[in-house]
């Protein structure tokens, strides 16, 4: 493997997860398309498959892929961070003080105040975006 290419988020509201990608880890749009056929659903392994992808990118080109389901839509269930399978992302970040104080006086949800690592290298607080997938933002100090 060369490196991690990106991380698929299923939301349900594309607009709203766009706009707080963008505007709390200034992800910029890179893609936006609208995706259906045969090949989607082979990924997909289901039938009919209509989605709409959103990929964006980080400053250092890190890359998320938003994906609404026009087909195929879930019912959102709040899960657990300890749940089996992908729990959480981590985003590098600056100034975690600053970041917390103000997604939390906009709604943002937050499991604790941020905390420092044992071993003193990092700042480290655990969010959710509008759908609950959980993100966990990290200030490295050393």
């Amino acid at each position: 493997m060369s490196k991690v290419r990106h991380t698929g988020i299923v939301v349900t509201d594309m607009e709203r997860a766009i706009e707080f990608y963008e505007k709390y880890f200034d992800f910029k749009i890179k893609r936006d398309m609208e995706e259906s056929g045969e090949h989607i659903d082979q990924f997909c392994a289901l039938k009919d498959v209509k989605v709409r992808t959103v990929k964006m990118s980080s400053e250092d080109d890190s890359l998320i892929e938003l994906l609404y389901f026009y087909s195929h839509p879930e019912e959102n269930v709040e899960r657990k961070i300890n749940q089996i399978g992908c729990s959480h992302i981590a985003l590098t970040i600056r100034g975690i003080d600053e970041i917390h104080s103000l997604m939390r006086e906009e709604g943002v949800h937050f499991n604790c105040e941020p905390q420092t690592s044992p071993d003193g290298a990092a700042r480290v607080a655990f969010c959710k975006d509008p759908d609950g997938t959980f993100i966990e933002l990290v200030e490295e100090l050393k």
